[in-house]
């Protein structure tokens, strides 16, 4: 809905000063000059990236256009799941807790928060690290290396789609004139022609370079760095769900370390502690 608004905000204020300095509507509607702009710039975006790439290019657009940045709702969900879960290691035998681990689509713990399920991602992340303490065998910094290194290597991947969009931004100004040399070479076979056919033709090819410009700085460029902003906001969930585990080896009680993975949130996203302990017992009253 922000990015939409944007956009109209920019194409709206585009056009009404173009109109207002005496412009007309019609003559930047070019059709051919938006499909050579727009197919060469799909083309070479797909020859410079992998099909894997492709996909999530087009499910990051989607995160970007629907602000897909974690909520409230959400971060509480992940801090309830992972109080339920540690207080499962607390009171209850390792053999009992690795049910939950091993297949988490039936497991009682997850059914209560269904915002942690719904997200594969990071109900593996959780799962794996929770099955590492269940071994026994890691210290806590070596978890919290390893732990490092594979969110390094998520956001690397989160991020593909933002240099594959950004790269593909850079190209428009270039496929632009590549729009508007077409143009012009349209123009230079038609010099036969009167002075007002000839100067539309040149109009119009024109209209390549605005398009390109366009395109790339009011289009382009802004929802790639929206796609890098929701992908690296959803990277708090694992940066809270690792200072929790952390806190939780090293000897903290439960409601401790929940407190250390709150501390992960931005300022003005974080939740209160009192909001955070009605979230955590409103479950447990709810499935007692």
């Amino acid at each position: 809905m922000v990015i939409a608004l944007g956009l109209f905000v920019t194409l709206g204020c585009m056009l009404a000063g173009y109109v207002w300095m005496g412009g007309h509507v019609a003559v930047i509607w070019q059709p051919a000059e938006y499909l050579i702009i727009c197919g060469a710039a799909i083309g070479t975006f797909i020859v410079a990236n992998p099909m894997k790439v492709i996909k999530d290019t087009g499910k990051g657009i989607v995160e970007a256009l629907r602000n897909s940045e974690p909520k409230e709702a959400e971060y509480l969900a992940v801090l309830g799941f992972l109080y339920a879960l540690m207080r499962e290691f607390k009171n209850k035998p390792k053999s009992e807790v690795e049910k939950h681990i091993d297949d988490p689509s039936k497991s009682a713990i997850f059914a209560r928060y269904p915002e942690v399920l719904a997200n594969p991602e990071l109900t593996q992340f959780i799962c794996d690290y929770a099955r590492l303490h269940i071994m026994g065998n890691a210290r806590p910094a070596e978890i919290e290396a390893l732990m490092d290194e594979e969110i390094q290597t998520i956001r690397h991947d989160g991020l593909k789609p933002y240099h594959a969009l950004h790269a593909v931004s850079e190209a428009f100004p270039a496929l632009g004139i590549v729009a508007a040399v077409l143009g012009v070479i349209k123009a230079m076979a038609a010099l036969d022609k009167p002075p007002e056919v000839l100067g539309a033709l040149i109009a119009s090819a024109m209209v390549g370079t605005f398009a390109g410009i366009f395109l790339s700085y009011a289009v382009v460029s802004p929802i790639a760095t929206k796609l890098k902003t929701v992908r690296e906001k959803r990277l708090h969930l694992y940066m809270l769900v690792k200072q929790t585990f952390l806190a939780f080896m090293n000897g903290a009680m439960a409601s401790v370390a929940v407190e250390h993975g709150r501390k992960m949130i931005s300022a003005h996203e974080r939740p209160t502690i009192n909001r955070v302990e009605e979230s955590l017992t409103a479950p447990e009253a709810k499935a007692a």
